[in-house]
């Protein structure tokens, strides 16, 4: 498929979660099958306020291109300067923030809050399309709440600004990540606007990315939460995408091996101190669902060292193959 005149291999991306798709995370991804990737939220004020930590979540590592980096606010002209920025910086896409649910976000009118004012809503968009020369995206909820379901006629405001695709997460703001998401809501995006339409929302296996298409129309998928701890969830996608046979189940080794290549992919990207923090609640995430992972999860989040993870990783492989048939 095509975002604009950007060529996508194939239409399977992760969603962007603040914390969690940072750059080591975004090239597993990749690696497994994703056919784009997607930043952490980056904020447009901390861009035009030549903010340092801002400026590091616009890096982007070859490894991973194409690439969007997702900008939140929501004073046009800020939105426009900081999609420039970010172009210069090296994005692929610039995607805009209207999910995100929560309140020091939303509280500041942006985020999920744009869901309630689509003329706003459309002037960003307009003016960020006109700003830059690659592709504008959005990503947003259903709506509000469930008496103000408005996707459609925020996909369609987007759709004559400029903008080259959107992806709907099909909860709405009161929601934020409960409940089931409501398909339906894509499907009518889906039949209102020409541009490519990605869903996301409860895709935790191929089956239901299978199902989510079938039902919907949309063009391509999103996953978030369920990618988290298992980036495997692409390689399924890719090949359902692709009329493939599915990837053989994931080993304990292969499980336990990636988690020491992103602990080594963080060290390079964020220094042990920073990498050993976050390995904390990644490692958490790749052991849900396993035998002993309770008392593993409390374990792992007293790790101060590198050696403290990998030497818990090894101790936890050696008891589940001992256990497991």
């Amino acid at each position: 498929m095509k975002i604009g005149k950007l060529k996508i291999e194939v239409p399977l991306a992760p969603a962007p979660m603040a914390g969690i798709t940072d750059i080591p995370f975004r090239i597993i991804c990749r690696e497994m099958g994703a056919g784009f990737t997607v930043s952490e939220m980056v904020s447009a004020k901390g861009i035009i306020y030549n903010n340092a930590k801002t400026f590091t979540l616009l890096a982007i590592d070859e490894q991973e291109r194409p690439t969007a980096i997702q900008l939140f606010g929501s004073e046009p002209r800020e939105m426009a300067k900081a999609a420039k920025v970010a172009e210069n910086a090296g994005a692929d896409i610039i995607d805009v923030n209207m999910g995100c649910p929560v309140p020091k976000i939303v509280n500041n009118g942006d985020g999920s809050a744009l869901m309630r004012n689509p003329e706003l809503t459309y002037e960003i968009l307009a003016r960020m399309a006109e700003a830059v020369t690659i592709p504008v995206t959005v990503k947003f909820r259903s709506g509000w709440n469930e008496k103000n379901i408005n996707a459609v006629e925020i996909a369609m405001k987007a759709e004559k600004a400029g903008v080259a695709a959107v992806a709907v997460h099909a909860r709405t703001r009161e929601q934020f990540y409960s409940g089931r998401a409501d398909w339906s809501v894509i499907k009518a995006v889906k039949e209102a606007v020409r541009i490519p339409v990605f869903g996301n929302g409860d895709i935790k296996n191929a089956a239901d990315g299978a199902r989510m298409l079938a039902e919907t129309g949309c063009d391509g998928l999103m996953v978030g939460r369920a990618a988290d701890g298992n980036p495997w969830i692409f390689s399924e996608l890719r090949a359902m995408l692709l009329g493939e046979a599915p990837p053989e189940p994931v080993s304990l080794e292969a499980r336990f091996e990636l988690m020491r290549r992103h602990l080594a992919m963080l060290i390079d990207n964020k220094g042990e101190t920073v990498a050993v923090k976050e390995m904390r609640r990644h490692s958490n995430a790749y052991i849900k669902g396993l035998p002993h992972a309770a008392e593993y999860r409390a374990r792992f989040n007293r790790i101060e060292t590198p050696a403290d993870c990998l030497n818990m990783v090894g101790e936890y492989m050696a008891l589940l193959e001992k256990i497991l048939p």
